[in-house]
């Protein structure tokens, strides 16, 4: 089956869902539920898909429905981006900003999905080695507890050097996430840059930075080199006792989105941007 991608009044290409899957973590509770539901819902519309758990990912699809929280989805993402296959997440989490649907629309949403009403829209990534991420790479020193001298180079060009309990690196779509916590920008989505963040650093004139994503950033520890950690997305962690390098990666997340998503509003309704304290 082709179902035409829809971006406002233009057809920007088509999308073949010959093989869709259901991707969810039973580690969650009403996941089983809304796997089942949504298996059903798709059986009506004469589809049967394949149902799998996020930790026995396999390829062969071409359309995932992701159910989890925004974990669940940047685990799926990193490895269905290597395999060219959108992901639509429905959220069972806590903030679900990754998500499009919750287990209430889910008969709407796969309505609308059907019909053509949504589109993919690519999210860079970050890579290091064989290693890449959707949201953010975070380096720490390898001792628990202190504080860590990082020296930061983009490029061939020496930046500074942080003394702080780390840094974070993050893409546009990571830029709600840690980064934003730690005081950095949030960037929309579809910005061809990368955020840098130290994480308490100890200065008063170490800021967030924001730079091209085609640079490469080289994280070098000082003094002694008592080596890193590297965190992917939160979620994978990897000692290093060399140089980190960072850049911009092949792989491209591809998220459906409906046609009605708006980020701006999700900024409004899952961050509260703007409302004062007292209103949340």
């Amino acid at each position: 089956m082709y179902l035409p991608i829809f971006h406002g009044c233009d057809i920007l290409q088509t999308m073949r869902l010959e093989k869709i899957v259901i991707c969810y973590n039973n580690k969650i509770q009403n996941s089983v539920d809304v796997k089942n539901q949504l298996f059903e819902i798709l059986k009506q519309h004469g589809i049967v898909a394949d149902v799998i758990d996020i930790d026995n990912l396999t390829n062969g699809y071409d359309f995932a429905f992701v159910i989890g929280g925004d974990g669940t989805i940047l685990k799926a993402a990193r490895f269905f981006a290597k395999h060219d296959a959108a992901i639509f997440g429905i959220n069972l989490g806590h903030l679900g900003f990754l998500s499009q649907s919750s287990k209430e629309y889910i008969a709407e949403s796969v309505k609308k999905i059907l019909e053509g009403h949504f589109h993919t829209e690519e999210r860079i990534m970050l890579q290091c080695g064989d290693k890449i991420a959707l949201n953010d790479f975070v380096i720490k020193g390898n001792t628990h507890g202190r504080t860590a001298k990082l020296s930061l180079k983009i490029g061939e060009k020496p930046l500074c050097d942080y003394l702080a309990d780390g840094l974070i690196i993050s893409t546009p779509t990571g830029s709600t996430a840690y980064g934003l916590s730690a005081g950095g920008p949030v960037l929309v989505p579809n910005l061809n840059a990368f955020v840098i963040v130290p994480i308490c650093p100890h200065t008063l004139t170490a800021r967030p930075l924001v730079i091209p994503d085609d640079e490469i950033i080289t994280v070098a520890m000082g003094d002694a080199n008592d080596g890193f950690v590297l965190s992917v997305d939160g979620q994978d962690f990897y000692e290093y006792k060399s140089d980190i390098i960072i850049k911009k990666s092949f792989f491209k997340a591809k998220l459906a989105l409906l046609d009605d998503s708006d980020f701006y509003a999700i900024l409004r309704d899952k961050l509260h941007w703007g409302v004062s304290p007292a209103n949340i």
